[in-house]
């Protein structure tokens, strides 16, 4: 079994005219890298169109739900879940994924008072909520804990410590209120519940498995029941290997066929649209035990991996490559149709995570009647090189090409011999997915 723990991707675009990401401002989004300016795509934008592309759908099935409103949250997870739990449970449960409620479990006196503090859920949209990726199969196993707590009810011996804080105070300021047998028992089932869900934390991280993206990107909660996940996968913003001054504009109009009709010429409407071609450096780094940490192949970081989480891992390796190759953010794509598949592709095994964006550092230049795309590629495999010489880094690499006149290296005798090369995309998926062995 292979021992490294990153697989690091390293792919070039060559992208024909196209606006495949833009700013607040409808611009083309940029970054200046080496003193000039670049056209860029940024990570999110990548991440986006991969999760919700065919190849996603088809080899990881749907991907998790990401939306700040709590009310369409909810109207989502009832429909999905409509034939195991009633909309009741599943409403409870999305409250407590977002903000968990606090009870009072043993007496907390303050001054003798009880204080049982409860936030409420803001019903509607004014439910302030950033953006985070909803994984169904958590919320299934939130409604499994409540209904089975629920079911059993509180025991004898519950009640009668329940009741034992009947007539004190709870709450504060105008919520302040005497506690009754209803509210003591209130309490109490609130308290089992809480207790059960957390007894039961290990099976909800088990269930962010079930959405391959939020194991993959990682997620970050502050509150409630929603974990926070580290990402297994880092993806670096896409930058032009060369230098672009994104200054072609395309002026497009929308003719009224009506008022020509009627007689009268121009445009119905006459707008602008930046854009551009180019070279792209896309980067990314596939964290391998991470990743089955994240679909609960493996307990945590400091456990160690086995033959069949290993492969569980590469699998996704595998079809992470795919998707980098092959997967172009939709954006202005009816205008420009920018279909284009990656050109090169350099993977590698290695103990460390490794960009090797300062290939482009000093800005490529075009080739006469060759452009930006040869010297992009031999400028990535000879600083892949002299890299892995200068600090002797013990990887394991190979290169995805299917038209050998875009390397100078290879014709010149100069092609690193640790890099295997293969012409068909099939052949390095299967590379990847044999940790980085021929089979």
């Amino acid at each position: 079994m292979n021992s490294k723990n990153f697989v690091n991707f390293h792919i070039l675009f060559s992208h024909s005219p196209s606006c495949l990401n833009r700013d607040d401002m409808n611009m083309q989004k940029t970054a200046v890298f080496g003193g000039v300016t670049r056209v860029r795509i940024s990570s999110q934008s990548l991440k986006r169109a991969m999760r919700t592309s065919d190849y996603y759908t088809l080899k990881f099935g749907k991907s998790s739900m990401r939306t700040r409103s709590l009310e369409k949250a909810k109207g989502l997870l009832v429909e999905s879940l409509k034939d195991e739990f009633n909309k009741e449970l599943v409403e409870e449960a999305a409250n407590r994924f977002v903000k968990a409620s606090v009870a009072a479990d043993e007496e907390e006196i303050d001054g003798g008072e009880i204080v049982a503090e409860q936030e409420e859920i803001v019903a509607g949209d004014s439910k302030k909520l950033a953006v985070a990726p909803w994984v169904i199969e958590e919320i299934r196993v939130l409604c499994r804990v409540i209904g089975e707590v629920k079911k059993e009810g509180l025991s004898s011996e519950e009640k009668e410590k329940a009741l034992k804080k009947l007539g004190k105070s709870a709450g504060k300021g105008k919520d302040k209120k005497t506690l009754t047998e209803s509210d003591c028992l209130d309490i109490a089932l609130e308290t089992k519940i809480a207790k059960r869900i957390e007894v039961k934390i290990c099976e909800l991280r088990s269930a962010i498995g079930n959405a391959l993206d939020v194991a993959l990107s990682g997620r970050m909660a502050t509150s409630g029941l929603m974990l926070s996940v580290d990402g297994a996968l880092a993806v670096a913003h896409a930058i032009t290997t060369h230098a672009v001054e994104p200054q072609d504009v395309d002026w497009f109009t929308a003719v009224d066929d009506l008022t020509q009709d009627a007689g009268e010429s121009g445009a119905g409407h006459l707008n602008t649209q930046q854009f551009s071609s180019g070279v792209f450096y896309r980067y990314a780094s596939l964290n391998m035990k991470q990743l089955q940490v994240n679909l609960g192949l493996i307990p945590n970081m400091k456990s160690e991996e086995n033959k069949e989480s290993r492969e569980k891992a590469l699998d996704v390796a595998m079809h992470v490559f795919h998707l980098f190759t092959t997967v172009v953010p939709s954006a202005k794509q009816q205008s420009f149709a920018a279909h284009n598949l990656a050109d090169f592709a350099l993977v590698s095994f290695s103990d460390q995570p490794i960009s090797l964006a300062n290939a482009f550092e000093k800005p490529v230049p075009a080739v006469r009647n060759s452009g930006y795309l040869r010297p992009s590629v031999n400028n990535l495999v000879m600083y892949w090189s002299k890299i892995k010489k200068g600090y002797g880094i013990d990887d394991q690499a190979a290169a995805f090409f299917f038209d050998d006149s875009v390397l100078d290296a290879q014709k010149d005798g100069d092609w690193p011999p640790v890099l295997k090369p293969f012409s068909e995309v099939g052949k390095m998926k299967k590379w990847i997915a044999n940790d980085g062995k021929e089979s």
